[in-house]
C-alpha cells in the first residue's frame, strides 16, 4: 500500500502545481469586456479582411469589397474609411488593380506616410477556379498618403512578384513585410504537395516600395504572418500554417536564427499587436459550431483566450487600435446578420473593448 500512496501524493502535487501556475497566470492577465459592437459598413457586396490604424489624429479602416463574394475576382476593390471619433465614417479612398483580385489590405505607418498594402491574384479572366490559382503570378501593390486626403495611385511593389504579401511592420528606418511564396517559384500540378513548398519570407524595404528578401522564417506550409518588433530588434511573429496549428516565431536581428513554437490551435488571418506592455493575438478560431473571431493574450509563449465577438459564417481578419491602457478598438468582418429579405450579409464591424479589473 506504500507505493500507491506515494504515487497519489506525487500526482496530487503535480495537479496542485498546475493549478497554482494557472491561478498565477490568470492573476497576471486582465479580464476584458465588450463595450459595444456595431456594424459600420455594408454595401450589398461581400466585405471582408479588415485592418485598423490611427494616423495623425484620425482613424482609418481598410477592407476588401467584392460583388462576387469571397473568391478571386478582378471586380474586387479596397475601400478605406476615415473617422475623427470612430463614430462617423466616410470613404476617403477606393481603389483596385486592373486584371487583379485586390484583397487583404494592411496599414503601415512609415516615414511620415500611411501605406496600404494589398496582395493581388492575377485574374484577367474575371473569376477563376481555385485549381487555376498561381502564387507565382502574385504581385504586391500599395497606395499611400501624407495627410489622409490626397492618396497615390496603386503602385506595384518591386521585388514582390511571385509573393503573396500580407501584414507589414516598421523598425527605425526599415520596413518589413510578410510574403508567402513557392520554394524556387516552382510550378507544381500536384496540389497534395503544395503546402510542402510554400515558404514564408520576411522582406525588407527602406522606402516602403522596393523590397528584398531579409529572412526565411517558415520553410514548409508558410502562410499569413503578423510581425511585432521591439526597439532592440527582437521580432515576434504569429504565423498561420494553412489549416494546421499556428506557429509562434521569435528572432533577433539579423533574423538568421528563429525559435518556433506550436501554439496548439489554428489561427486564420492572424493579428499581433501590443496593448500597453502585453501582446494580444487575434484571428479566426475553429469551433464545432463554426468559425469565430477571437482575441488572446500571448503570455509565456502560450495563448490565453479572453474574448469572442458576435460573428458567424465567413468572419475574422481583425484590426486593432489601442485607445489607452484600458480601452481599444477592434475591426473585423462577419456574416452573422441578414438583410431585410432574410439573406445573409457579409459586413464590417467595429468593437470597443475594455480592461475591467485592476
Amino acid at each position: 500500500m506504500i507505493k500507491p500512496l506515494k504515487y497519489l501524493i506525487i500526482a496530487a502535487f503535480i495537479i496542485f502545481s498546475f493549478l497554482l501556475d494557472f491561478q498565477i497566470v490568470n492573476a497576471q492577465l486582465p479580464e476584458v469586456s465588450t463595450v459595444f459592437v456595431k456594424r459600420i459598413f455594408y454595401n450589398g457586396e461581400h466585405n471582408a479582411f479588415t485592418d485598423l490604424v490611427r494616423f495623425k489624429d484620425k482613424y482609418y479602416l481598410a477592407f476588401r469589397s467584392c460583388p462576387e463574394g469571397h473568391g478571386v475576382s478582378e471586380k474586387a476593390y479596397v475601400i478605406i474609411l476615415s473617422s475623427k471619433d470612430a463614430e462617423t465614417w466616410e470613404i476617403v479612398n477606393r481603389f483596385h488593380v486592373e486584371n487583379r483580385d485586390t484583397r487583404d489590405p494592411h496599414f503601415l505607418k512609415f516615414k511620415d506616410k500611411l501605406f496600404v498594402y494589398t496582395g493581388t491574384w492575377y485574374s484577367k479572366s474575371d473569376t477563376i477556379k481555385p485549381q487555376k490559382f498561381n502564387i507565382n503570378q502574385h504581385l504586391g501593390y500599395a497606395v499611400w498618403t501624407e495627410d489622409g486626403k490626397i492618396w497615390s495611385k496603386p503602385t506595384m511593389l518591386e521585388g514582390t512578384y511571385g509573393h503573396y504579401i500580407w501584414r507589414a511592420a516598421a523598425l527605425g528606418d526599415k520596413a518589413y513585410l510578410c510574403a508567402r511564396r513557392k520554394h524556387d517559384f516552382m510550378e507544381l500540378d500536384d496540389e497534395t504537395k503544395k503546402n510542402s513548398i510554400l515558404e514564408a519570407a520576411m522582406l525588407e524595404s527602406e522606402d516602403g516600395l522596393i523590397w528584398r528578401k531579409k529572412a526565411l522564417f517558415i520553410e514548409h506550409n508558410g502562410d499569413e504572418t503578423a510581425f511585432q518588433f521591439e526597439t532592440d530588434g527582437l521580432v515576434t511573429a504569429i504565423a498561420r500554417r494553412g489549416g494546421d496549428n499556428a506557429t509562434l516565431c521569435i528572432s533577433k536581428s539579423p533574423y538568421t536564427s528563429w525559435k518556433r513554437t506550436d501554439l496548439g490551435r489554428y489561427i486564420g488571418g492572424p493579428l499581433l499587436a501590443k496593448w500597453g506592455t502585453r501582446y494580444i493575438v487575434g484571428g479566426r478560431q475553429r469551433r464545432e459550431s463554426g468559425n469565430v473571431t477571437t482575441l488572446y493574450w500571448l503570455h509565456d509563449e502560450q495563448l490565453h483566450e479572453f474574448i469572442t465577438f458576435p460573428c458567424g459564417g465567413d468572419n475574422s481578419y481583425p484590426g486593432f487600435v489601442e485607445l489607452n491602457s484600458r480601452q481599444a478598438l477592434i475591426s473585423y468582418y462577419s456574416s452573422h446578420e441578414k438583410d431585410e429579405n432574410g439573406n445573409t450579409i457579409t459586413a464590417i464591424y467595429l468593437a470597443k473593448i475594455e480592461i475591467t479589473d485592476n
